[in-house]
Parts: structure tokens; sequence; C-alpha cells
């Protein structure tokens, strides 16, 4: 089992940022990714970024490209999403994810809110 915790939600101003930050535990040798997640109120839960513990390659969706930022800390098992230039849009619950192959997200945190206003 791996236990995924996020922090780091909150409120803030369009064109604001935030980080947030996903502390993995438990078996963590097994998961190949981490990604983050997010579902806006009514909506499906979305990919955002995606990053890898082995090298650290990178994937974002298109939405958040140029404007948020995830990377890893591999010896604290943590990772974080910066998010800056925040709009209006990007209000959601985030999750944190852990995949144990290249498309099977396994395990999932307890989200955190971000709330953008205008």
């Amino acid at each position: 089992q791996v236990q995924l915790v996020e922090s780091g939600g909150g409120l803030v101003q369009a064109g604001g940022s935030l980080r947030l930050s996903c502390a993995a535990s438990g078996r963590t040798f097994s998961t190949y990714a981490m990604g983050w997640f997010r579902q806006a109120p009514g909506k499906e839960r979305v990919f955002v970024a995606r990053i890898t513990w082995s090298d650290g390659s990178t994937y974002y969706a298109d939405s958040v490209k140029g404007r948020f930022i995830i990377s890893r800390d591999n010896a604290r098992k943590t990772v974080t999403l910066q998010m800056n230039s925040l709009k209006p849009e990007d209000t959601a619950v985030y999750y944190c994810a852990a995949a144990t192959t290249a498309s099977s997200y396994n395990y999932w945190g307890q989200g955190t809110q971000v709330t953008v206003s205008s």
C-alpha cells in the first residue's frame, strides 16, 4: 500500500500562485510516477501533470502548460505542484496520485481545495 497526503491548497486571487505538496509513504518503491489531477464542481476528474521517479520526466495537460511546474524529491518521497498565473477556471479539488505502471494510477490522496477568485 501507498499512502498519499496533500497539503498547500487555499484561496488565491487570479494571477497569484500556490504550491501543492504530496508526501508519499509505504511501498513507494512499487510506484513508477506521481501525478496531479483535479476535479471542478460538477465535472469529472482530469489529469493535470505527471512526473516519473526515475528520471524526472514530466508531462502536462495543455490547460496548465507553461503555468504549472511539477517536481519531485526522491529522498523525501514528495512531489510538488507549483501553480503560477492562476485563473478562476483552475478552481478545483486537487488530488495527488501514484502510478504503478505508465498508465495506471492506483493510489490517491484525499484531495486539497484550490479556489481562485476573479
